[in-house]
């Protein structure tokens, strides 16, 4: 019987879910906050440290707090939009600005200490800035039109004393030297033969002055004396401010990167849509449908949670899609299970849901759990990568678990597609009649030609042989750490014209900023990254690119990290891998049993090394994205190893007794034969975004990509090949020592009928 009401149903669901996106993504995407990698700016991670001379001084919570907040009112000083000020680890301040397009003037104000001094010829202090009024200080225009800036004092009287007492004494000590942040060392009398002073200004003084009012002048831009008045009147930092770690993104670099990574998603995204129409037809056409819709959640969510995106951010977008496409193919691949063995639309759809659903929960769950450890102790942009994996895998529940099923059970119950198995992919010749009562078991795959049991000795040989040929690249080669993990200074220049390795030493050299670590990368090597031993100061970065900037015409990204955050970075990094790692061996051993979590961890173990080794001889920089590539195949491997294990449970349970290794081989093999095309078609539409984003991405995000794309072979390979052959190995065992395994019935969990072996 056809109803139309049902296809009625789902057109409006389809109106309604274009009515609600098309006016609202425009906005949506308008209050989203582009990180600095996106849109350009610096971030800088300070440890707040005693103030030089008062080394007795304790280091508070509260100290921190007021030196944020002192932070805080000096950028809204500078006019910066939406900072990101963050106390981390007690004694630790991030602030990240993105936006800023004077890079240089604003960290200098950032980090100055503001202690502002009144001093005569012999550095003896005459005022400092207990003497001005709470936010007196103008910026100003003297008589001549040239930016000042004017202060207010307390007591006019005591600078009148102050003026008297220099203006007696003989030219050419007659002078009142102001300085910002006067350290011991310092001395007007060094200074002054210098063409760039440290101190602030040094006017003369001839008479006594009678005024509260103090002007200070200066070879000052109009932007400089705004900026040096708003950080006056937010008042000097109770600290020191030791910057220990930085990165900066040019403006043109974050555009750049923005576009090119977008465009990356976008023919990442179509070559998935137009795969899934293809394949599965009608249940394609769902997902499309559902993925847009799922797209735009996320947009909506981390707007909500006034998110900050970032290039990483856009790359877990990406992945999310690969992810939400995961769980579309698992449900319709049992959909055409079930059509294959005879039974009708309506039966194989409410079947084909159910069982998937075990497979699809245990997955997602592994994933989640991988992502919110990299959300622990993930930092900046890492973290921002993090949260959007972990919002895509929630929002993975509403659109492909909950809208898609409604959406396709819709059209499915509408009776128009009764008999018409071409619509779900499935040619007729390959349906069995249900007179055969053909089990699901029983059905004929593509790769029934392959023995995964009895060749297992052939991939242990396999893995074994690349893992020793890992450990001596390693062992011979090393790593090659980027500064994240290591410690130093990583420029990185782009050109408008093709860059050679000579032409860039010769221009650094002539800065005297020579480094024999050049690589060029770029379509047409016109991108050049210069790294550094070490850690460069905020003057020297200054110099670097300022200089930098001369010479090539663009201003570099430039990020410098200390041995402390390397060294930390580091240990967080593993023990990241290892949590996740045991976490999800502690969650596979209770919803499945100890053999299938211990070889899931093997597997694992098995895929990371391998995205070590293979960095580690193509020579490939490890930063620290590489851990968060790392951690997403993790929950990828064992994405794809639970799919096959839930499937070798679900076949175990056909059988009240297992008596022979070859009973337990034939349940093993096709399970494999079964889940094989769902992880080709997985890993596929996930490899059509990672390839996308290695070609078309932006250069921050190529050597995730790189190691994303190895990470899902790599992934994909454990998961036929050693997983399901170790758990079959360990179930010999068992059965050599009871002679037979008993396989019961337990109850359902989460929808499904689950066997206990």
């Amino acid at each position: 019987m056809k109803t139309r009401g049902r296809i009625v149903a789902f057109l409006l669901l389809i109106v309604i879910f274009a009515g609600t996106i098309s006016p609202t993504v425009a906005g949506v995407l308008n209050n989203i906050k582009l990180g600095l990698d996106l849109q350009g700016g610096f971030e800088v991670l300070y440890q707040v440290e005693p103030l030089k001379g008062k080394e007795d001084q304790k280091i508070t919570e509260d100290v921190v707090k007021d030196t944020a907040a002192a932070l805080s009112n000096r950028i809204d000083a500078l006019g910066v939009n939406e900072p990101s000020i963050q106390v981390e680890g007690g004694n630790r301040i991030r602030v990240q600005l993105a936006g800023v397009e004077d890079q240089n003037t604003a960290r200098e104000l950032l980090s100055t200490e503001a202690n502002l001094t009144f001093r005569d010829s012999d550095d003896k202090i005459m005022l400092d800035g207990n003497d001005l009024k709470q936010g007196g200080a103008k910026a100003a225009f003297n008589q001549q039109g040239q930016p000042i800036v004017t202060l207010k004092l307390k007591d006019a009287n005591k600078f009148a004393e102050v003026t008297s007492d220099i203006a007696a004494r003989p030219a050419p000590n007659n002078v009142l030297v102001i300085w910002l942040d006067y350290q011991d060392g310092d001395s007007y009398a060094k200074e002054i033969l210098k063409q760039k002073p440290k101190f602030t200004s040094a006017p003369r003084v001839s008479q006594r002055i009678s005024s509260d009012s103090v002007e200070i002048s200066g070879a000052f831009t109009v932007e400089e004396t705004k900026s040096l008045a708003g950080i006056l009147n937010a008042g000097a930092l109770p600290v020191h401010l030791d910057e220990i770690y930085s990165t900066s993104v040019g403006a043109q670099f974050g555009s750049q990167a923005l576009s090119s990574t977008i465009l990356a998603g976008i023919i990442g995204i179509a070559a998935i849509f137009i795969f899934m129409l293809f394949y599965y037809r009608l249940p394609g056409l769902v997902a499309v449908i559902s993925l847009v819709v799922y797209i735009f959640l996320i947009l909506v969510v981390f707007d909500w949670i006034n998110g900050v995106l970032t290039l990483p951010g856009i790359a877990a977008i990406v992945l999310g899609v690969g992810m939400a496409v995961d769980a579309n193919i698992l449900t319709y691949e049992r959909i055409r299970e079930e059509l294959r063995v005879g039974k009708s639309v309506k039966t194989a759809f409410e079947t084909g849901a159910k069982e998937a659903f075990t497979a699809i929960f245990d997955a997602n769950i592994t994933t989640l759990l991988a992502a919110a450890v990299l959300f622990y102790f993930g930092t900046s942009s890492v973290k921002g990568f993090a949260t959007l994996l972990i919002i895509s895998i929630l929002v993975v529940f509403i659109t492909a678990v909950w809208a898609s099923r409604i959406l396709l059970g819709l059209l499915v119950h509408s009776g128009y597609f009764d008999n018409k198995p071409g619509w779900f992919g499935i040619p007729k010749k390959r349906i069995h009649s249900p007179e055969e009562e053909v089990d699901t078991l029983d059905l004929t795959t593509k790769f029934d030609r392959f023995d995964f049991v009895h060749n297992r000795k052939i991939f242990y040989t396999l893995s074994i042989a690349l893992t020793v040929a890992g450990i001596i690249f390693l062992s011979t080669f090393n790593l090659n750490l980027g500064i994240d993990f290591s410690k130093g200074t990583r420029v990185e220049l782009q050109s408008t014209e093709p860059l050679t390795k000579e032409f860039v030493a010769d221009k650094i050299d002539k800065i005297g900023l020579s480094s024999e670590d050049i690589v060029l990368s770029g379509d047409n090597s016109n991108i050049a990254v210069i790294r550094y031993k070490q850690d460069f100061t905020q003057a020297e970065i200054k110099t670097l690119k300022t200089e930098m900037t001369k010479q090539f015409g663009i201003e570099p990204n430039v990020s410098s990290v200390s041995p402390t955050v390397g060294k930390e970075l580091a240990k967080n990094a593993i023990y990241a891998l290892l949590i996740a790692a045991l976490g999800i061996v502690i969650y596979v051993a209770f919803r499945f049993e100890w053999r299938m979590g211990f070889a899931s961890i093997v597997s694992l173990l098995h895929d990371a090394f391998l995205m070590v080794s293979i960095f580690s001889i193509l020579r490939i920089e490890v930063d620290i994205t590489f851990i968060a590539a790392v951690l997403t195949i993790v929950g990828y491997s064992i994405n794809d190893t639970i799919v096959t294990f839930d499937r070798i449970r679900e076949n175990l349970h056909r059988s009240k007794k297992i008596t022979s290794e070859e009973e337990l081989a034939t349940i093993v093999n096709k399970s494999l034969r079964q889940t094989l095309g769902r992880s080709v078609n997985t890993v596929l539409t996930v490899i059509l975004v990672t390839v996308a984003l290695l070609i078309f991405g932006a250069e921050g995000i190529r050597n995730f990509s790189i190691a994303l794309l190895i990470g899902l072979i790599a992934g994909t390979y454990s998961s036929i090949f050693i997983a399901a052959q170790i758990w079959f190995d360990l179930k010999v065992k068992e059965l050599r020592k009871t002679g037979g395994i008993e396989v019961k019935k337990e109850e359902k969990k989460w929808g499904s009928d689950e066997p206990v072996v």
